[in-house]
This record gives structure tokens, sequence and C-alpha cells, in this order.
């Protein structure tokens, strides 16, 4: 099993997506960041990609949308986030 692809749409400045950026760093994984800061295509991308989505930052891991930075803090947290990112 090859590792998975992991996106992330952030904007400057933004503390949860330095933080999210943080802990993906910390596990080894790399991913694909998204700016949407300036970038309205890119936003209506991720909007359309994660419905309901109106904050950054949003990961995403093989097309499935994980949250915010509290989410996937949430899943480390209980263990989980290790086996979605295949670590």
């Amino acid at each position: 099993m090859g590792s998975p692809n992991v996106e992330m749409y952030s904007k400057w400045g933004c503390p949860y997506c330095v933080a999210a950026k943080a802990l993906l760093d910390k596990k080894g994984v790399s991913y694909t960041e998204h700016d949407v800061t300036m970038d309205s295509a890119k936003r209506a991308e991720m909007t359309q990609r994660v419905p309901g989505a109106r904050t950054v930052p949003q990961v995403i891991v093989d097309g499935e949308a994980l949250g915010g930075f509290d989410d996937i803090n949430a899943l480390d947290r209980q263990g989980k986030l290790d086996a979605i990112l295949g670590l």
C-alpha cells in the first residue's frame, strides 16, 4: 500500500493551518498545500470538495475530508490518525 494522497487547503497567516502543517510535518507526511488566501478558484474548489467548509485548514486524505486542525488533532489523540495516514 502506497502513501495516501494528503491535501490541505490553507490561508496565509492562519494559526490553525500552521498547527495542522506542524502536525503533519511531525508525522513525516508529505502533503499538497492549496493556498486559498487570494485564489477564489481554489476556495470554490475547496467548498465543492468539502461541502459546508467555511474555514481553513481543510485536510483531505485520499479524497476523504477529515476537517480542520481540531479534527485531525482529535484523531491523533484517539490514535486513529496514523492508520488514516498509512503510518
